[in-house]
C-alpha cells in the first residue's frame, strides 16, 4: 500500500510540498533527530513539526492532514505522500484506526490559542489503534497491542502517528477503536476539572454546561460515579436525553429563556456547588449567579472575552478556576489515568460516539464542531 521515496534533484518525489524541506530545516541542530520533536507529551494539545529522523529513514508513505498556515477550516489539507515517522527513544509508532476531534484543535488551527505550534503541523492527540513498532527503551508496550493515547508527537489526523510511551495506554477489549479515540482529552479534562481543580465531593451539586459533548458526557459520568448530584444542559431534546442517559439526574435546554430559573428551582433556590463551563464567553456572568456559597466555576472552554462584575464573586465567596491539561503534573496525570481505568473496569466509563468523518473530511469536522446546534457525543475521524 506504500510507495518508495525517490530523491531527485534534492527533492523527494511525490511528497506534499511542505513535508520535506521545511521539516528537515527545522531540525538541523547538533542533537539526535528525535530530540527535536515536541516532547511535551499529553500536556500540549498540538504536535511537533519535526519528522527528520523518519523522513530520512522510512521507505513508507502515509496520508495525513497538514496545516501550513493558521486560519479557517480550509487550511486543513490532506497530503497523501508524507513519510511514516519512526519512533525515537521511549516512543511508539501506532497505526491509527480512529482519532477524536476536540474543540481546542479548532482554536489552535485558527491561531487564536495561547500556545501555537510551529508550522506546518498535523493536529490530533486522541487516537486509538495498534502498535506498529517501538523505539529503544520502551518497556510496557509491544507490537500488536491495542492502544489509545492522551497525546501524540507527530499528530493524530494521520494513518500513523508517533507517541511518547507514557501517553500510550492499552485499550481494554471491552472498548472498540472508536470509543478508544473518545477517551483522551474528554475524560482527562473532565477528571482534572471536577476532581483536581473543583475538588468536588460526594453530595455536592454539579452543573455541566454543554453536557452532550465529549467532555460534557465524561463529566456527567465521572460526577455520577463519584456521588454528586448531576445537572446538565444541552441545546436539543435529543441532547437532553443523551445527558440523562449518561449520568445526569436532570437536564435543561439552554435555548429556553427561563432555563436559569429552572436550574435555580431544581436546587431549591440555593444554587449549585460546581459548574463545569465549556463556553465561558457566553455563560460566565450568569454562572456567578447560579452558585451556592463557596461555589466554583471551572473554565474548560472559551471562544472570546466576556464582561463580569467581580462583586458577584464576593457575597458568596465563589471562585473562578481555569483548567488546562498541559499544566497537569505527572502525578496528577497518573492519578487521573488510574481513576479512569477503574471506570473502564467497573463499567461506568462509557464513551459516546457522535458524528463520524473520514480523514479527507477533517475540514468539515472542524466546521461542524463549532457550528453544530447541539453536540451529540464525541466527534471522531475514521482513518
Amino acid at each position: 500500500m506504500f510507495d518508495v521515496l525517490r530523491a531527485r534533484s534534492g527533492t523527494v518525489a511525490g511528497m506534499c510540498p511542505d513535508s520535506f524541506h521545511t521539516e528537515v530545516k527545522n531540525c538541523r541542530e547538533l542533537r539526535p533527530a528525535w530530540q527535536c520533536r515536541n516532547q511535551s507529551n499529553f500536556n500540549l494539545p498540538f504536535q511537533s513539526t519535526c519528522f527528520a529522523e523518519a523522513t530520512m529513514a522510512t521507505s513508507k508513505l502515509m496520508r495525513a492532514i497538514r496545516v501550513s498556515e493558521f486560519g479557517a477550516p480550509s487550511v486543513l489539507k490532506l497530503c497523501t505522500d508524507l513519510p511514516v515517522p519512526n519512533p525515537g527513544q521511549k516512543e511508539v509508532l501506532i497505526r491509527v484506526h480512529a482519532c477524536g476531534v476536540n474543540p481546542v484543535e479548532t482554536y489552535i488551527r485558527s491561531g487564536s490559542y495561547a500556545r501555537k505550534p510551529s508550522l506546518p503541523y498535523t493536529p490530533g492527540s486522541d487516537i486509538s489503534g495498534v502498535v506498529e513498532a517501538v523505539g529503544d527503551g520502551v518497556c510496557l508496550l509491544r507490537t500488536g497491542d491495542r492502544v489509545f493515547t492522551t497525546g501524540t508527537v507527530t499528530g493524530g489526523y494521520a494513518e500513523f502517528t508517533v507517541a511518547s510511551e507514557d501517553t500510550v495506554h492499552k485499550l481494554p477489549d471491552s472498548l472498540d477503536y472508536k470509543k478508544g479515540a473518545a477517551i483522551g482529552v474528554p475524560y482527562f479534562t473532565a477528571y482534572r476539572a471536577l476532581v483536581q481543580k473543583a475538588h468536588a465531593k460526594a453530595g455536592e451539586i454539579v452543573l455541566v454546561h454543554g453536557a452532550s459533548g465529549g467532555v460534557g458526557i465524561a463529566a456527567c459520568q465521572i460526577a455520577r460515579a463519584f456521588g454528586l448530584k448531576v445537572l446538565g444542559t444541552a441545546g436539543t431534546s435529543e441532547g437532553m436525553q443523551l445527558v440523562l442517559s449518561n449520568g445526569a439526574h436532570l437536564a435543561f435546554n439552554h435555548r429556553e429563556k427561563d432555563y436559569l430559573d429552572q436550574i435555580k428551582n431544581a436546587t431549591s433556590g440555593k444554587g449549585v456547588n460546581v459548574i463545569i463551563e465549556m463556553l465561558s464567553n457566553v455563560n460566565l456572568s450568569n454562572d456567578l449567579h447560579l452558585l451556592d456559597f463557596g461555589g466554583r466555576v471551572i473554565i474548560v472552554g472559551s471562544r472570546g472575552p466576556i464582561e463580569i462584575n467581580p462583586r458577584d464573586t464576593m457575597m458568596k465567596e465563589t471562585s473562578i478556576i481555569g483548567v488546562a491539561l498541559y499544566n497537569a503534573t505527572n502525578k496528577e496525570t497518573s492519578e487521573c489515568a488510574a481513576a479512569l481505568f477503574a471506570g473502564m473496569e467497573t463499567g461506568w466509563l462509557k464513551p459516546v460516539i457522535g458524528p463520524e468523518y473520514t480523514l479527507d473530511k477533517a475540514s468539515q469536522a472542524h466546521e461542524d464542531i463549532i457550528n453544530s446546534p447541539g453536540a451529540s457525543g464525541k466527534m471522531i475521524l475514521i482513518i
